[in-house]
């Protein structure tokens, strides 16, 4: 990969981007006062409680706590990760993404953008070049026939845009690798092969073609079917990895899924190509494919990002429980309170195809009601083989499963778990919280954000930088030791070296740092403080923290006059602390 996007050009990104502008081509909004609102566009609501900030280019939603700047939205919206979202927000206003030169340890060498669009024009034009041969090869009606005996109707070809890549060697090749330099570019991306005789052929030849798109509708690699004898490939031939294809991080249909729903109530994790685009033709437009790979931590990442249902549909036999059993693990540290992880496992010798076209869709989705819940397999699964009617065994239980139920950040599903576990061991539930490591009452005391003075001071200078100037910059406090100080100090020098920054570009500065959590709440806190006194609100605000500093440290030295005596230049200290804090109390007064 190349190396990382330079930070100016994340802040120059921000400023350019009007968030009302980008939110308001996917979400109606609405003028509120200053501000402006909508329905939410990540949780149903019928009273508008979304709000977007022109000023701030900051949104919040006071119904689900949905907030970030203009970055953070195309992530959620369109499900998109972080580089993708800034090269679809530069895209927007027509900029090369740059990176920043440095150590590139990755065996791929850094690619350009130029690059990139040439690579994605060109797997577009062998989409539409497949989907050609399909009308128009010699083999034509054979594939034709062939789809419609697998009960799939022209416009469910056409959604997918399945196409034929013709039996000869060199169809491909000839038609779009012109010049030396275009068929380079055909076996980089693992289109054509080369022999050693430096001849190239088609590595698609004679199979029904089905383009995989990401996240944002770009053909990126390519999986066939072979029409013909078995003997001539594996049944199913998948594009090998290559600078636009990561089979990791992708999923076959899920492009399609998004563009079907304005909201994806649940997506259904499904083996195969044709399973997808036979439910499909079955009006079950929610199904996606892992491709040739088991399901992977970051398939599960994107899926539970993408809605609030998984259903993980697998064969009932050994493989199939194996690979659920893969799911779940890699599922568990994305399950947050309010999403689902269910599993459907098949009769022998069926798959989705074969079950919806004889039972129909109806029947089907009810198999998809009657899914069992993870929690469910994940004790079927640890228990198996574990003789729970003996003290070893039920040791064993819970040494496999405490490492697991770690992992997930939902409490609710964590006490769900331990109830179960408890109730398997003959343990209270008290007593395995007790084994966690990150015991419950920790989580109970993040989730609670009580507005200290400090995050008072901090919330306004985040959601209004300007006021940093108003007052004194003092970093000698630091040493102090104050909670929260250090980030207020911080925050106060970023915002005086960048006058103009917004509240978008300083959150966006700490997305990777522990931080970031808790100043998007603070960035999202109604103050309720009128635009006349903000001001001097925020100067008392940070007077009272400084004496706070001034007392502590005051505190501190009257400790060690009692314990081990004071310097000459302490007790001057003393006094004059002293002094100043008397002053407070007046000006007070």
């Amino acid at each position: 990969m190349a190396g990382k996007i330079p930070r100016q050009f994340i802040d120059d990104l921000l400023a350019r981007t009007d968030i009302v502008e980008l939110i308001d081509a996917r979400v109606n909004l609405k003028k509120a006062g200053k501000d402006y609102q909508a329905c939410c566009p990540f949780h149903n609501e019928k009273t508008p409680s979304f709000t977007v900030s022109q000023d701030k280019q900051f949104y919040h939603c006071f119904g689900c706590g949905a907030n970030g700047n203009a970055i953070s939205f195309v992530m959620e919206y369109d499900k998109l990760d972080f580089v993708d979202a800034i090269e679809e927000l530069a895209s927007l206003l027509h900029l090369e993404v740059p990176r920043e030169q440095g150590h590139n340890n990755s065996e791929r060498p850094p690619v350009s953008q130029e690059q990139k669009r040439s690579d994605y024009e060109l797997m577009e034009q062998a989409a539409r070049y497949y989907q050609q041969q399909l009308r128009h090869h010699a083999n034509s009606q054979l594939v034709i026939d062939y789809l419609k005996g697998r009960g799939l109707s022209g416009q469910t070809v056409k959604d997918y845009q399945i196409g034929y890549a013709p039996s000869e060697w060199e169809a491909l090749c000839q038609t779009l690798g012109k010049n030396p330099k275009q068929k380079q570019q055909l076996i980089e991306l693992k289109l054509a092969t080369q022999k050693d005789n430096g001849r190239t052929f088609d590595f698609f030849r004679d199979r029904l073609m089905f383009p995989i798109r990401d996240r944002r509708g770009r053909v990126i690699a390519f999986g066939g079917r072979i029409m013909g004898s078995d003997d001539n490939g594996p049944k199913y031939l998948n594009s090998p990895e290559t600078r636009v294809f990561h089979k990791g991080f992708e999923l076959y249909g899920f492009y399609e899924a998004k563009q079907a729903h304005k909201k994806l109530e649940q997506l259904l994790i499904v083996e195969g190509y044709m399973d997808v685009v036979a439910l499909a033709e079955h009006d079950i437009k929610y199904a996606v494919a892992a491709l040739g790979t088991a399901t992977t931590a970051e398939h599960m990442q994107l899926l539970l990002r993408a809605t609030d249902k998984v259903i993980c549909c697998y064969d009932g036999d050994r493989a199939g429980r194996d690979a659920a059993w893969r799911a779940l693990e890699n599922a568990l540290p994305y399950l947050k309170d309010g999403k689902a992880l269910k599993f459907v496992f098949l009769p022998d010798g069926e798959d989705p195809d074969s079950l919806v076209q004889q039972e129909g869709k109806a029947a089907f989705e009810q198999r998809l009601g009657d899914a069992k819940d993870f929690i469910e397999v994940f004790f079927a699964r640890l228990s198996e083989h574990i003789d729970l009617t003996q003290d070893a065994g039920k040791a064993k239980l819970l040494s496999e499963a405490l490492p697991l139920i770690e992992k997930i950040p939902s409490e609710f599903y964590q006490e769900s778990l331990l109830e179960r576990l408890a109730r398997f061991i003959g343990r209270t539930r008290e007593q395995l919280n007790a084994k966690l490591k990150t015991p419950k009452q920790q989580k109970r005391v993040e989730s609670q954000f009580k507005m200290t003075p400090m995050r008072t001071a901090i919330a306004l200078m985040v959601q209004h930088p300007q006021l940093a100037p108003t007052v004194e910059y003092m970093p000698e406090l630091a040493s102090l030791g104050l909670p929260g100080l250090e980030l207020f100090l911080a925050i106060q020098k970023q915002c005086l070296d960048n006058p103009q920054i917004t509240t978008a570009q300083l959150l966006e500065s700490y997305r990777e740092r522990p931080e970031y959590g808790a100043l998007t709440k603070l960035a999202a806190w109604p103050h309720q403080i009128n635009d006349e006194v903000l001001e001097p609100h925020f100067q008392q605000t940070v007077k009272f923290i400084e004496d706070q500093c001034l007392n502590h440290r005051l505190e501190t030295l009257l400790i060690k006059d009692k314990t081990q005596g004071l310097s000459f230049e302490e007790r001057r200290e003393y006094a004059l602390l002293t002094q100043a804090l008397k002053g407070s109390e007046v000006l007070e007064s």
